[in-house]
This record gives C-alpha cells, structure tokens and sequence, in this order.
C-alpha cells in the first residue's frame, strides 16, 4: 500500500518513476475516506486543488525536474499555520470564516520543495487545552495527545506520510509519544513562526511528526533556517541533517539519563519502556550516566507556565475583551489568569528562562544527549484532555531541541522515550536519534 510508504521510501520510487504522485496521494485520500469518520484528524482537504498540484508534479519529474526528497510528497498543516487561500480556523470560533491571503514560510518553504499540501489537520483552540475531537488511532477511546492531534494522528494512521506540528509546552512531543511517532522540535528560533497563529512568542515551535527519524530531517532541512519575515527567527546556518542522519556514528552515544522528577512521575509502562530503552541502547554499547539537572529545574513548571499565560492573555485580549464567552473554557481560564499577573511575575518567569537555559549548555559538557520518559503515562482514556506536558515543557522553555522515539506498546499503547540535545545541534541529535532508533526496532502500528 503505497500509504505506509515513509517519506525516504515513497521519494526514492517516486525519484526513480516506480511510483506516480497522483498515486501516493489517492492512496492516502482512500486512506483518509475509510478512516477519518472514525479518527477525526482533518478539518480541510482540498480534493481537487491537490490532485492538480500532483499531476503538475509528477509531470515536472518527467521533464527531468526532481526537486529532492519531498518532490510530490503529501504533508498534512496544523490549523494553525497559515495556508494562502484555505481556511485557517486554529479550532477557534472566532476564525470559521478565517481565510488567509498569504502562506505561512513553512508552507512557502514546502511548496518550493515540491511537496503537496493534502490540508489542515485537527487542533485545540488556538494551540491551548480546549481538545479537538480527533481520536488515537491505537485506540479511539484514549486521546492522541494535543495540540497537535490531527497532525499525530493522520500520520499514525497512514493518512499521510508527516505533518507539521507546534509546540509550546508538549504539543509535538505527547502526540508523537500517545501515537507511536517520532516527534522533532527543533531549537527554538530555529524555524519561522511567520504566519503562525501564536500561543506564546517565547515558547511557540514548529516541526514535523513522522514515522521515521530520517522523514524527520528531510522535513527539517526544508523548513528550517532564517526568515526576515519572523522577528524572533536566529540567523544560523542549517546543518545537512539528511546527510549526518545517513553517516554512521563514529563511537556509540554518551548517553545522560535524568531520573529524579521523570522517573517520580512516570508511571509502571514508562518507566518499564524506558528501562527497556536503556537495555537496549547499552547492547549497542553506548554510555549511559546519570545527570542531574540545574537547580533551577524546581521551579521550572510553573516559571514556564507565567510566561505562556501572560503572553497567551496578550494576544488574545482584545477579542477576550470583546466576546470572552467566545473562547472554550480552558483558554478562557488561561487567559483570565494570564490578564491578572503582575509584570514583574512575568519578567521574573522571562529571567528564570534565559537562565535555565544558560545552565543547561553546562549539562552537555560529558554527555551527547539527555533521555528522559517522554511522558508521565501512555494516552489517557478519553477526549476531555490531551494529557499531561510536565515532561516536555522543560524543553520547550529552554528552547533546546528534543526528538521522541516510540519503544513499545503498553496495553495496546504506545510509550517512547524523549531525546534532549544541545542548542542548534540538531544534527548530533538527529544522528543519535536515527542510532537509537535502530536498535529499538520498534515497529508497531495501529490496527485499522
């Protein structure tokens, strides 16, 4: 079936003319019409308008104008990222009518590459904690995780082959963990944020869910790198993270595991998944230390948790003013409080973050990565939460870049373990990531 084609998969035959782009794409439309009734990750699809695009790029090859790994590739956009000319609702009711004139720079960045834009997957309200009705395809009375629901679950469920996701506390992380996937969230500022509906200008990301941690890179190669367009965007060179993920490591991984708060809260299936992650990568010879975190780490949940109310409470203040009935109940309440914190409680919370994040360059003095559970447990029972971010959120507020890597099933569940890197050494850490994830071999799949 061409849909559970991974992305490094589908290029090469697509590159070679084994496989057409107007094929992959219907095989993930079937994929979507056996399935979406169920799962709910797709709020637009615009059938006719991508069916052209792929054509016009199945013909281009044939002109002998491949553009690389993501040429005729179907990728699924959060509804929160703005695509010119298709409805962009963020899962708000103020925005049903909400059409954008302009495409946000990772779509721009896509279609340059060739990929074909399938549609707009599934979100809570405006990133936040008011849930989407979308389901986990391993189980459709748990959650998939949010605010990235629909991305996690189109592509756990082979309705695509990745999608792009945002995350300001643990929005790419938990959905990619509850969904079996591997999550990247690159070093914040890493990727443009221009024409993305924000929740927090100092803590938002974008990056791809995938099923692989090659996909991962050749998504981020794309869409990574500077924009003039996006203030907080860091003027960086991108490293050739499709060409590292491809080298093998020279010597096996240093490996620093944090215990303490992770392995507290975590319950009996992670901490056995993590265990097994360990055992595993200890086979293949890597080093594994203990590491114990900055100080700072104490206070980090709730430092993390003022900046994102008061800056969320920002941004939406003039429409609160307006209609706050408008707004489900859990962004009301984080607006609400968000509008109540004094200044100097956010400054504080803003300081106790670039100083985190100073700490934490020190960390990595012994050790590659950092590995932790990737969540507290596998996806909760039902669709009234998207689950706990406690263990992503650190990262998040330190903006360093994370990878989530699926070990095995609980239950019928997934559980996975969390990769933390250095700031801008996506590379090292995608590397690493691809080497772990070889020696987990996880390679379950929901059964639909």
């Amino acid at each position: 079936m061409h849909n559970t084609l991974s992305i490094s998969q589908a290029a090469k035959k697509i590159q070679s003319g084994e496989l057409s782009p107007v094929s992959l794409l219907n095989a993930c439309f079937d994929r979507i019409k056996n399935l979406d009734d169920r799962i709910k990750a797709w709020v637009t699809i615009h059938h006719d308008n991508v069916l052209k695009d792929a054509q016009e790029h199945h013909d281009e090859i044939a002109r002998g104008n491949y553009r690389g790994p993501l040429h005729g590739i179907p990728i699924g956009i959060k509804d929160i990222i703005y695509t010119n000319g298709v409805q962009t609702q963020g899962g708000s009711k103020f925005l049903e009518n909400f059409v954008p004139d302009y495409d946000a720079t990772v779509v721009t960045r896509l279609k340059d590459a060739s990929a074909i834009i399938l549609g707009k997957t599934a979100t809570t309200e405006y990133a936040s904690y008011d849930p989407a009705q979308t389901c986990n395809p391993y189980n459709t009375e748990h959650t998939p995780g949010g605010s990235s629901s629909g991305s996690a679950a189109s592509v756990a469920a082979r309705m695509v082959p990745a999608a792009l996701g945002s995350q300001t506390g643990g929005s790419i992380s938990r959905p990619a963990a509850y969904c079996g996937l591997v999550g990247f969230k690159p070093t914040y500022g890493r990727v443009s944020v221009y024409g993305v509906l924000p929740l927090s200008f100092s803590l938002d990301h974008i990056g791809p869910l995938t099923r692989s941690v090659e996909d991962a890179a050749i998504v981020f190669q794309t869409i990574g790198g500077f924009d003039p367009c996006d203030p907080l965007s860091v003027n960086r060179e991108v490293p050739d993270c499709i060409q590292v993920v491809n080298t093998p490591l020279e010597r096996p991984p240093r490996i620093g595991l944090i215990r303490s708060y992770f392995e507290d809260n975590a319950d009996d299936a992670m901490r056995g998944a993590t265990e097994l992650a360990i055992e595993a990568f200890k086979a293949g010879h890597a080093e594994v230390r203990e590491i114990v975190l900055p100080k700072s780490f104490k206070n980090i949940h709730n430092k993390h948790r003022l900046i994102m109310y008061a800056e969320g409470a920002a941004y939406h203040a003039e429409r609160f003013e307006r209609n706050a009935k408008k707004f489900g109940p859990n962004i009301r309440q984080l607006i609400q409080e968000g509008l109540l914190l004094p200044a100097v409680a956010y400054a504080d919370a803003r300081q106790h973050q670039l100083a985190f994040r100073s700490a934490m360059r020190s960390v990595f003095n012994n050790v590659d990565i950092l590995l932790t559970p990737a969540t507290l447990t596998p996806a909760p029972k039902g669709l009234s939460s998207t689950g706990d971010p406690s263990f992503n959120a650190p990262w998040s507020h330190a903006g360093l870049p994370t990878v989530v890597l699926p070990v095995t099933l609980s239950n019928g569940l997934p559980c996975g373990i969390q990769l933390i890197g250095p700031e801008w050494k996506e590379d090292r850490l995608l590397q690493i990531a691809h080497w772990c994830e070889t020696h987990l071999g996880f390679d379950a799949q929901p059964n639909l």
